[in-house]
């Protein structure tokens, strides 16, 4: 029952706000909210491989609370709705807000990639909002291209960092980063990945906890 719905002619009494945090697909989410944070913080100072380990999870976590939230028959609408908006706005997060401190770590925090920055978390968030108020464009289709999509080449980008330059690579990265803001919200139809795809999500997120573990233990070895 929404909190909308009433009780014998009496507003029901909404949920507390904490209980909806025992929702199993919920507590998925936040796992990939944590997982996000942390890319952040290791982006800000500057390890990207941690950075990029922290980010990939964040996809994984995002493809699994849907899974976990479909195989779960007795949640309520309420329970539905408030999931929908919850994994929505953690999202921005993890694939707006992260990709663009990345960008700006890795550019130094120069003026000049304040703009990239901004790019990528107002696509984002327009993307969102789009999203939430129509949905998908038939049973199986995105109107642009979905944001987890950044963070998956974003991470996968960063296996070729030490083998340009770095200041090629800031460029690419900026440009890269770019184009796939304006993907988000091209007007374009993209395939809404499900299924096996799942098992694919889950291979490139273990190699590359793999790869980057291994860069990490090189770095401090």
């Amino acid at each position: 029952m929404s909190a909308e719905e009433t009780i014998n002619g009496s507003p029901a009494t909404p949920p507390t706000i904490l209980s909806f945090a025992k929702d199993l697909p919920n507590l998925c989410s936040l796992a990939g909210l944590l997982s996000a944070v942390l890319a952040i913080y290791f982006a800000i100072l500057g390890v990207f491989p941690a950075a990029m380990i922290g980010l990939i999870w964040a996809v994984f976590f995002d493809w699994s609370d849907g899974i976990i939230a479909r195989r779960m028959n007795a949640r309520t609408e309420t329970q539905r709705i408030f999931g929908g908006q919850l994994d929505s706005l953690i999202d921005i997060v993890s694939f707006g807000v992260c990709p663009a401190v990345v960008l700006l770590s890795y550019g130094d925090y120069s003026p000049w990639f304040v703009p990239g920055a901004f790019c990528i978390v107002a696509a984002g968030v327009l993307r969102l909002s789009y999203f939430n108020v129509f949905g998908l464009v038939g049973e199986s289709t995105y109107q642009g291209l979905a944001l987890d999509n950044n963070s998956i080449i974003l991470a996968l980008l960063f296996v070729f960092d030490g083998l340009l330059s770095s200041s090629v690579f800031a460029i690419l990265l900026y440009i890269v980063l770019l184009a796939l803001a304006i993907l988000n919200v091209a007007p374009i139809r993209t395939p809404k990945l499900s299924g096996a795809w799942y098992y694919g999500i889950t291979a490139c997120t273990l190699s590359l906890t793999l790869i980057y573990g291994w860069q990490l233990l090189h770095a401090t070895g």
